[in-house]
């Protein structure tokens, strides 16, 4: 009897049972409104601001210019190897003799900045697309040397095939630790400041070599430059300009203004022309000639932060 009594009453558990699902109910469709409403802002916000998130994380060619098309290269330097190497990313001219590259090349542009980071690789590869064989990692262990980037692990963060170029070997150098973690990465972390202004930036960086080096390390004899190279251009308008620097690798106290240099003299020092089918020989003997530093706003606190923080390391 108690069963029928329950089918055509409420008792006070079935009262507390109904109560809960309403509220059950009541939150699920809240949830969905939510949901709903949230998915439709984001699509207006997308459509009244251009490209969404996602767009850009999986939008890889982030320069523009696709490295492996030869029609897309006519920015390179000249190579004074005759073996160049084009990768996704970058290309670069390799020195057989000194098992370096004599220069790297890419772009870097504020979209790919604007990129969240992916981690850092870890393991350093032999560059397959050097005919000749590049340099192996073993060949800087207990040299004293740390394996220092030409075209740097954090202009090429924005995926993991860029990341993990830049680890090949072929982008490789022998750095101090000194130099590497102090004055050389105060003017990478500028250049990323100036991409990031000037939206896109043509550079080139690469060790001195012309005949200078005399120190090796390893099996593979790899060259321990002296002084390294980085040169930069922009040509967006509406200020087109220039400069260059060359710096001692080693431990540096002075400020990174006191290395910069035309891109005329890097070119006397290095015998490599750089950006020649890039300009204009009328632009390119005024952008290449002279620099004006003002162009070019140096960060006073990543000064300070070498100074008092890398150089003590």
């Amino acid at each position: 009897m108690a069963k029928f009594r329950r089918s055509h009453g409420v008792d006070k558990r079935e009262k507390s049972s109904s109560v809960g699902k309403i509220i059950m109910l009541v939150i699920i469709a809240a949830s969905m409104i939510y949901l709903v409403f949230t998915y439709l802002g984001k699509s207006v916000a997308s459509s009244q601001h251009g490209s969404k998130e996602e767009d850009f994380v999986y939008n890889i060619d982030v320069s523009g210019i696709d490295y492996i098309k030869p029609e897309e290269r006519y920015y390179l330097p000249s190579s004074t190897t005759n073996q160049i190497v084009h990768h996704k990313y970058y290309s670069l001219s390799y020195n057989e003799e000194y098992e370096i590259a004599e220069w790297v090349s890419y772009v870097l542009t504020k979209e790919s900045l604007r990129i969240p980071n992916v981690h850092r690789a870890k393991r350093f590869n032999p560059d397959l697309k050097v005919k000749s064989r590049s340099a192996i990692y073993y060949d800087y262990r207990g040299s004293g040397y740390s394996r220092g980037h030409l075209a740097p692990a954090g202009d090429m963060a924005f995926n993991e095939a860029a990341m993990k170029e830049s680890f090949l070997m072929g982008n490789i150098t022998p750095q101090k630790r000194a130099f590497n973690g102090g004055i050389w990465n105060e003017l990478e972390q500028n250049v990323r400041n100036w991409a990031w202004k000037d939206n896109k930036l043509f550079i080139a960086t690469g060790p001195v070599i012309n005949n200078s080096i005399t120190n090796f390390i390893g099996k593979n004899k790899v060259g321990v430059p002296n002084k390294f190279y980085k040169v930069i251009l922009d040509i967006d308008d509406p200020e087109r300009k220039a400069i260059g620097f060359v710096i001692p690798n080693k431990r540096s106290e002075r400020p990174l203004q006191e290395y910069a240099a035309s891109i005329d003299s890097i070119e006397k020092l290095t015998g490599i022309n750089f950006f020649k089918d890039l300009l204009s020989d009328e632009e390119e003997n005024r952008l290449e000639s002279n620099f004006n530093i003002n162009k070019w706003k140096i960060s006073k606190k990543l000064y300070k932060q070498r100074i008092q923080v890398w150089n003590k390391q």
